[in-house]
């Protein structure tokens, strides 16, 4: 019996939406030509609606009660079609079929769509690793590599296993893992993480966590851990449907007993039968699914707007988020009096002109913006990895790095200069120090910054009763500016990407609704665990979006307390179709066990009601809170 339940389920999928909305398409023009007589037919007409739209209600009421006893609003629904059938009101029981089904399919087009996000995170997995042993160099699949192996990685090459560098100097960008904007120069003794990827030179690391155990491999179970612990609504009409049938049953049985008449009992079936409560969900979430996508929101997830409504506590991410994410450079000093400080900010940017590093084209690019010039081209062009870059530039010789460059070429950074530096330091600057014919000139401090619409966009969070919290794989001091800035009384810096995951399930775990929002590959585990999840579309990345339940396209932070304050607007609408849709049942029902009402006028009040809770979904579509 299960075998053949199952055949039957499998051939009710065929076809997805474009069948039902076929189906649907055909059944409304069939329940018309029912009404006013349009074509001659041998049969009503409304038994093309109870074919097409009937059938496979009544199918999967039986596979949900043979399969697993599981009684939902279809078996009301099933025993209304067959009791208005067995007594000759076809056109009763057509409507209820349709209308059934039409919330049936608006409900399917809210469900989530497929997502590949865990697939494109194992491309992240490196594929490769050059093992070197001796004098000989052997590339080998990622996955035979083995603790304690010796690892060559090449520039612009994936680290392909966790490890710690033997040998080298190096950046390397770990964006994947932290999110943070730059990248962080690495020197024989600093651990490396995989998928993380080497930027300038060639080093040389021992392995010390491979396979399973590498970073890459530990965020891919966390993204599937978290989603599979993400649970999902159910509808109101199938959890209460057990007590609606057997409330229905009982009134329709002592009804009849009681009048003697059959269709007094059908009638209370048709109009007991949860139509507009149906409804009442899917066409208001599809109403501000739309009002949405106008503010810039792409929401992926059918329920997430249910869930936003809920959600006391909005995680940030800080790069590319709150922040713009490309280092801008923020002051200019000179420490010499002998050059000013637009001679110090000419030098930089000439010497940084053939450098690939992302500070270094940072500096490049905002000298020409600022000051719409083009920076002198430099001789003796040199990128030394882990410090900086040196050249002649105007005939002067100029160095531009970090206090490592500055030691290694004897340079003495005056005390004044590095009092000054510290303050920079400790709002999360990263500074350049410049040198010209071997005496520290001056020193230019970059940082990310804010985008211009987040202050005012936290504020009204905070007027939403909704509580930033700031998660970031930034340092204390970059992030703490940054909150500062924001007026985000909660941060936490340093977070890996089991860190942000762990600090939400802290929250959920004090029955706190939460929803976070990121950019990057780190904050895929974080998006999956939280109650929602908001991608940045435009800046993140594919794996971010594809991690969330409702993707921001055009990177319009501000737009966001309007989504929070919609989702609640969405819930009180779908409040007020609930209570009124089961008033008119309430009423329809009295009528019916007074014979006042029969199946077809029933099913008409059906009509009405379901007319106006879409009516009322439909204001959603351009609500905006004033």
């Amino acid at each position: 019996m299960k075998d053949l339940m199952r055949k039957l389920e499998g051939l009710m999928e065929i076809g997805g939406a474009k069948k039902d909305i076929t189906f649907l398409v055909i059944s409304g023009i069939a329940l018309l030509c029912s009404i006013f007589d349009f074509v001659k037919l041998p049969f009503d007409a409304s038994w093309v609606a109870i074919i097409l739209c009937g059938i496979p209600i009544i199918l999967e009421a039986v596979i949900g009660l043979v399969t697993e006893f599981d009684i939902k609003a279809d078996v009301l629904v099933s025993l209304a079609l067959l009791a208005s059938v067995f007594i000759g009101e076809d056109f009763a029981a057509g409507e209820v079929a349709f209308i059934m089904q039409l919330g049936g399919l608006l409900e399917e087009l809210t469900v989530a769509k497929a997502r590949a996000g865990i697939e494109k995170l194992v491309h992240l997995t490196p594929q490769t690793a050059r093992i070197v042993n001796g004098e000989t160099e052997k590339v080998v699949p990622a996955e035979e590599v083995k603790i304690n192996d010796i690892l060559r990685v090449l520039p612009g090459e994936t680290i392909p296993v966790d490890g710690v560098i033997l040998q080298g100097e190096t950046s390397v960008n770990q964006a994947v893992m932290t999110g943070e904007s730059l990248p962080v120069d690495k020197k024989p003794g600093d651990e490396v993480s995989s998928g993380t990827v080497n930027q300038f030179g060639a080093f040389e690391m021992k392995a010390t966590k491979v396979g399973e155990d590498s970073s890459i491999q530990r965020m891919i179970r966390l993204v599937q851990s978290a989603d599979a612990g993400k649970a999902k609504i159910v509808s109101l009409a199938d959890r209460w449907a057990t007590w609606i049938v057997v409330i229905a049953l009982t009134a329709a049985a002592l009804t009849w007993l009681i009048s003697g008449e059959i269709i007094r009992a059908v009638t209370i079936l048709v109009v007991f039968c949860p139509c507009a409560l149906v409804l009442a969900t899917p066409t208001a979430i599809m109403a501000a699914i739309g009002n949405a996508t106008k503010h810039g929101f792409l929401v992926r997830e059918g329920d997430a707007l249910e869930r936003l409504a809920s959600v006391t506590k909005i995680t940030f991410d800080k790069t590319g988020t709150l922040t713009y994410g490309t280092p801008e450079v923020t002051a200019v000093k000179s420490a010499l009096s002998t050059y000013t400080e637009e001679d110090i900010y000419a030098l930089c940017a000439s010497a940084e002109q053939l450098s690939e590093h992302p500070l270094g084209r940072a500096v490049v690019r905002c000298y020409t913006k600022e000051t719409k010039k083009t920076a002198a081209a430099p001789q003796d062009f040199q990128m030394i990895p882990g410090q900086g870059v040196s050249c002649t530039a105007n005939g002067k010789a100029v160095l531009a790095g970090n206090t490592k460059m500055m030691d290694a070429h004897n340079i003495l950074i005056p005390k004044q200069v590095q009092d000054e530096i510290e303050q920079y330091l400790m709002k999360g600057c990263t500074i350049i120090y410049v040198a010209v014919d071997g005496l520290a000139a001056g020193y230019l401090a970059l940082s990310d910054t804010v985008r211009k619409e987040s202050p005012g966009m936290i504020d009204r969070l905070k007027e939403e009763k909704v509580q930033p919290v700031l998660l970031t794989g930034d340092h204390e001091n970059a992030a703490s500016a940054i909150a500062g800035q924001l007026h985000i009384q909660e941060v936490h810096a340093n977070c890996l990407p089991e860190d942000k995951l762990n600090w939400i399930e802290k929250y959920q775990k004090r029955n706190e609704k939460v929803c976070m929002i990121g950019d990057g590959v780190n904050d895929a585990p974080a998006l999956k665990k939280a109650d929602v999840g908001i991608a940045m579309g435009g800046v993140g990345s594919d794996i971010a979006v594809d991690a969330a339940d409702i993707a921001l396209v055009d990177d319009e932070v501000k737009e966001l307390p309007h989504l929070i304050a919609l989702s609640k607007r969405m819930m009180i609408t779908i409040k007020l179709n609930m209570t009124f849709s089961m008033g008119l049942n309430f009423l329809a029902i009295v009528l019916a066990i007074l014979g006042i009402l029969n199946p077809v006028v029933g099913a008409l009040v059906h009509n009405a009601g379901s007319v106006l809770v879409i009516i009322n979904s439909a204001l959603l579509l351009n609500w905006k809170k004033h």
